[in-house]
């Protein structure tokens, strides 16, 4: 380790004599393999010492509020790569520099740091900005300020080593980054513990939310990159693609290279804002768990959906007393058999093809601790409210109609019954209204005879087609005016249809409460002449 008063003491020699060298870690797709950008990191090579770590000489320059001096060293360097690049026509991706919070709190850095970058004739495009939690603790005022300086100026900011601290989470809430870095020693470097790769899989989520790009960094396994792509992660940096190069290696990885750019995780539609949606005070949420009926946020990956949210009307439709925790932990698609799986996913996709809401009716194995096993039927309406390139967000409202379906499916049991039966004693039947002279026939006189649903101004039509032959015309609209007056029952012999079959024909009316004729119940059987 290299005493801490020789770098005090050698670092203006150092600088002058461009003793620190800038490296470049190149980072990846991990999905098409592209090159999508590099982090600047410096290495001070002494030729009395030889190599220092940045774990030695980097504190200390802190502590002395000397970094900011290296920091600008470092950005000379990269704005020089990036100008070179230009000039030989080589392709350009962008290149993070880091930055400290002596450089935040440096009242002249953002100018001599702009000099620089105009001396160059850099767009502010091609350089992002890397501040650690460290740096921005606290989200004091003044750094807010800074940073919001840095958006005027056109840079985009990262926040770097997310995850290796402890406020991770209030410094995100309290500063507008750009671009999320992870750092996998948080969880570990591991993805066989369950437990981090639940923290890293809704870290992800949170980030798609907050349209953040996330690069995970600190990939060294393959294992490691393809998880990270499963839960949504492509961008990484690491090992595993590349140590990071000095400026000639770069550069000829650079020729050699495809690229491309980075781009946020999710794309929200404009009719749900994350932030305030997921701002318990805000109006959406409001809206959300009051206002609109039933209703949940899904979020669907490859064949797997999960449940993200839920408001109480969603668990009391149900009514299968299951909690909040039991449903947000259920897995959609495990409800489902076969045929309703299917009925379900090709309505998530019409939903996110066609960006309009959509129906679909499907039944559900539900199991509560209370209730036991139970069979629904929901009416399901769903809408994409958000995409990225392995997952879907949907809002969903639900209405539970098992009861409906149930005695749909009960009436659809009689009426098959009925028709086996009126098949076998081959009757014919319908129902007639008295106000309105509408006749409704049953399945069998719209197959046999050609009737529509209604028939209007009966008994016109049905005579007029000789169904009733003319010569007891007369006779059957007698029937009808009879009934109009109260009769109960009229029946009798009528030879139907051009073949004159013989059938004996019936009505039976019902009245309302004040004993006024509302509807006649005809039927028509065939006489069978048993003296053969």
């Amino acid at each position: 380790m290299v005493e801490k008063d020789f770098i005090i003491n050698h670092l203006d020699e150092a600088l002058r004599n461009e003793e620190f060298v800038v490296y470049f870690q190149p980072q990846y797709n991990h999905s098409t393999g592209m090159l999508i950008g590099a982090e600047a990191l410096v290495r001070w090579i002494s030729p009395t010492v030889g190599f220092i770590s940045p774990a030695d000489f980097i504190p200390i320059l802190e502590e002395q509020n000397r970094i900011s001096d290296v920091d600008l060293y470092v950005f000379d360097h990269v704005c020089r790569f990036l100008r070179r690049s230009i000039e030989s026509n080589y392709p350009l991706v962008r290149i993070s520099v880091n930055m400290s919070r002596s450089d935040l709190l440096r009242h002249d850095f953002f100018e001599q740091q702009e000099a620089i970058r105009n001396k160059y004739q850099i767009p502010t495009s091609l350089v992002h900005v890397e501040l650690t939690e460290t740096a921005v603790v606290e989200g004091a005022q003044i750094i807010i300020d800074a940073i919001d300086k840095l958006h005027r100026l056109g840079y985009t900011v990262e926040m770097d080593d997310f995850g290796s601290g402890y406020s991770s989470l209030n410094v995100l809430k309290d500063i507008d980054f750009d671009v999320l870095k992870l750092d996998l020693k948080f969880i570990a470097g591991t993805t066989d513990n369950s437990r981090g790769g639940t923290i890293l899989s809704s870290v992800v989520r949170m980030a798609k939310w907050l349209e953040l790009p996330v690069i995970a960094e600190g990939v060294e396994t393959l294992e490691q990159a393809d998880f990270l792509r499963s839960v949504g992660c492509d961008y990484i940096q690491g090992y595993l693609y590349s140590k990071p190069l000095p400026p000639k290696e770069y550069e000829e990885l650079l020729k050699k290279s495809q690229v491309a750019s980075i781009l946020p995780q999710m794309s929200l539609h404009d009719i749900l804002s994350s932030g305030n949606f997921w701002n318990p005070s805000s109006l959406d949420s409001l809206i959300f768990s009051s206002l609109v009926g039933p209703a949940a946020i899904i979020e669907q990956t490859g064949d797997r959906t999960e449940i993200l949210r839920i408001n109480q009307k969603y668990i009391r439709e149900l009514g299968m007393n299951l909690s909040e925790k039991d449903l947000i932990a259920l897995d959609p698609t495990n409800t489902f058999d076969a045929i309703n799986q299917k009925i379900y996913s090709d309505t998530l996709n019409k939903a996110a093809e066609t960006k309009k809401e959509v129906e679909c009716e499907t039944w559900r194995n539900l199991k509560s601790p209370t209730c036991g096993f139970e069979r629904l039927c929901l009416r399901s309406s769903i809408q994409l409210i958000g995409m990225s390139k392995i997952s879907r967000l949907f809002f969903v409202t639900i209405r539970n109609i098992t009861n409906e379906k149930q005695l749909i499916l009960e009436k659809q049991k009689t009426e098959r019954r009925f028709k086996a039966a009126s098949e076998q004693a081959n009757i014919y039947f319908w129902e007639y209204v008295v106000a309105t002279k509408e006749m409704h026939p049953c399945f069998r006189c719209s197959r046999d005879l050609g009737l529509p649903s209604k028939v209007c101004n009966y008994p016109e039509p049905v005579i007029e087609s000789g169904i009733f032959p003319m010569d007891y015309a007369d006779m059957y609209r007698d029937w009808h005016k009879q009934i109009e007056n109260g009769a109960k029952s009229i029946e009798g012999i009528i030879p139907l249809t051009k073949d004159r079959i013989p059938f004996h024909v019936r009505y039976t009316t019902e009245f309302d409460g004040a004993g006024r004729p509302i509807r006649a119940y005809g039927s028509a059987t065939l006489v069978v002449d048993h003296s053969k």
